[in-house]
């Protein structure tokens, strides 16, 4: 069913208040980041929109926890909507030529982007809670590992400058502290992924292929649940390692790289242990060494071998099968011997 163009609601998120643009009277309101502002909000669409009220899309930009509170009151009160990136947003704020950047000519150019929303775009949000969970703690755990690294960068340097013991006692005491929560955030992680049977066999099907650790398997779980629906080309795209590619004429002619699009915590996440599967893990050190072999650059060749644990990962995930090494083999030798003949 076609939604009337009237029906599309811009709404333009910051972090304590909303610009919403009515298309209906074409009104601009201003109202708080929270769920009574929400509820105000309602109120009013359900005075101008009456019996079509079912009908209206809320159209948004992703601005993480921003816009939580506005998914959430969506997902419960039954709203549509329609989420932006912002990649997507600025490219069509320069295609309609806005000059001025303001939040209310934000909100009315994100009523504006209708013309680009798909039947399958427009849904009403679904969160998982216990997804998000696990997003959190990896997100802190994470947050601890940079920490880490730049309390024991500083720890060198004032050892080569032979600071005051005392100063260099409670620097290493900091370190120790952080690698306890470090641990002890994993742990709440796994907790969280134990008391629910269905996620702790995923989480124990993706451990299955050799290198893919604790830490590894906790954010790939994230990221299938909260796509449930992610087909092969989605996950390589929210896993930011699509390749992109720029030419025109002879004056541009940039080389192929993976689009940094996506999900960076992943990649973050995901990097050392690539390194230990192509050592360790013989499927994979056959894919990573053919690419060698054809020419191709080192990093670009562990991004291939990072898309394909991902897209083995979401596959084991998908058909919930445990990874069988002998059943990879077999297929690669088969391509090969096809490959030579």
């Amino acid at each position: 069913m076609e939604v009337p163009m009237n029906n599309y609601i811009g709404i333009d998120v910051a972090k304590s208040t909303l610009q919403v643009y009515i298309p209906e009277n074409e009104l601009n309101i201003e109202i708080e980041n929270s769920l009574y502002g929400l509820k105000k909000l309602y109120n009013k669409l359900n005075k101008l929109y009456k019996k079509t009220l079912p009908d209206i899309v809320f159209v948004y930009e992703s601005t993480g926890s921003y816009s939580t509170i506005l998914e959430r009151y969506c997902q419960a009160n039954k709203i549509k909507c329609f989420k932006v990136g912002a990649y997507q947003s600025s490219s069509f704020s320069k295609v309609i030529k806005n000059r001025s950047k303001t939040d209310k000519i934000d909100a009315k150019m994100l009523s504006q982007m209708n013309i680009l929303a798909k039947e399958k775009d427009i849904k009403i949000p679904v969160r998982d809670d216990s997804a998000h969970k696990i997003r959190s703690f990896i997100k802190y755990y994470h947050s601890l590992i940079k920490e880490e690294g730049r309390v024991a960068n500083y720890l060198e340097s004032a050892t080569f400058n032979l600071e005051d013991k005392y100063v260099l006692k409670r620097v290493k005491n900091k370190i120790t502290n952080i690698q306890k929560e470090q641990l002890l955030i994993v742990e709440k992680a796994m907790e969280l992924i134990k008391s629910n049977d269905s996620y702790y066999e995923a989480y124990t099907n993706i451990t299955s292929i050799k290198g893919v650790g604790q830490k590894s398997a906790i954010i790939l779980l994230y990221l299938f649940l909260k796509y449930p629906n992610a087909s092969r080309q989605h996950i390589t795209a929210l896993s930011g390692l699509d390749p992109i590619e720029k030419s025109s004429g002879t004056s541009v002619n940039r080389k192929q790289r993976i689009s940094k699009q996506g999900l960076s915590l992943l990649r973050a996440i995901m990097y050392m242990p690539v390194l230990t599967t192509i050592q360790h893990n013989e499927e994979m050190r056959l894919f990573y060494n053919r690419l060698l072999e054809r020419g191709k650059p080192k990093m670009l060749a562990q991004m291939a071998v990072m898309r394909k644990m991902i897209l083995l990962a979401h596959s084991l995930y998908k058909n919930k099968e445990q990874y069988d090494s002998k059943r990879y083999l077999n297929f690669t030798q088969n391509k090969k011997e096809i490959e030579m003949k």
